[in-house]
């Protein structure tokens, strides 16, 4: 994950968003909650590009590992134990966890073949990766591609479909078993969390997969 800032230069900033569309993060966690094995809270779990922690806190996930050091900090002051890294090597042993998370991460790594490949290889043998992505094909997304260059911290995003994602799992060898979505509207307009099974019209796409072996 080399694309490093603003993440790594102003933090506070990517922080404030969660602030300012309360309701649209809310959402974001409802979906991931449903996405998540019922059991993972006594699993080893991690998330792949933790930035400063707003979703490991709140899910309970134990590890995160991030590019960005400033993140980082931010992470370890929500009590979650960080480590610099990049998705496409993880600093994580063979079958060492449960589970792993990403959240918007895919749209920022610089070889997602590689990063599945390293999942893959963190992730015990029953283990679980969970993944959201913000879909460019929704709505919403389609408004968030025209404008992304308006917006420090997606300038240099790639952003996926939710179809595009799910391929590219499949390619890595991961067998899908959940799809969620939400945020159907300006994440300013979203008022209660609605989560929906499948993908196209949310902007937040969640998918569970588990790999194959």
């Amino acid at each position: 994950m080399t694309v490093v800032d603003p993440f790594e230069s102003d933090p506070d900033e990517y922080d404030a968003w969660f602030d300012a569309n309360a309701d649209a993060y809310r959402a974001e966690r409802v979906a991931l909650e449903r996405a998540l094995p019922a059991d993972y809270r006594r699993s080893r779990t991690v998330e792949i590009g933790a930035g400063t922690g707003r979703f490991a806190e709140p899910l309970g996930i134990s590890l995160g590992v991030d590019p960005a050091r400033s993140a980082l900090v931010r992470a370890r002051e929500r009590d979650i134990e960080s480590v610099q890294g990049v998705a496409e090597s993880l600093p994580v042993a063979d079958d060492a966890v449960d589970l792993a998370l990403f959240v918007t991460v895919f749209a920022f790594v610089d070889d997602l073949e590689a990063t599945l490949a390293e999942t893959r290889r963190v992730l015990a043998e029953d283990g679980a990766l969970v993944v959201a992505v913000l879909d460019r094909s929704s709505p919403v997304g389609r408004v968030y591609q025209e404008q992304k260059d308006e917006n420090p911290f997606y300038a240099d995003a790639t952003f996926l479909t939710a179809a595009e994602a799910r391929s590219a799992l499949e390619d890595a060898g991961f067998t899908i078993e959940r799809r969620l979505q939400t945020v159907f509207d300006d994440p300013s307009a979203v008022e209660e969390p609605d989560v929906r099974e499948g993908h196209g019209d949310g902007l937040f796409a969640v998918t569970r997969a588990r790999p194959d072996r």
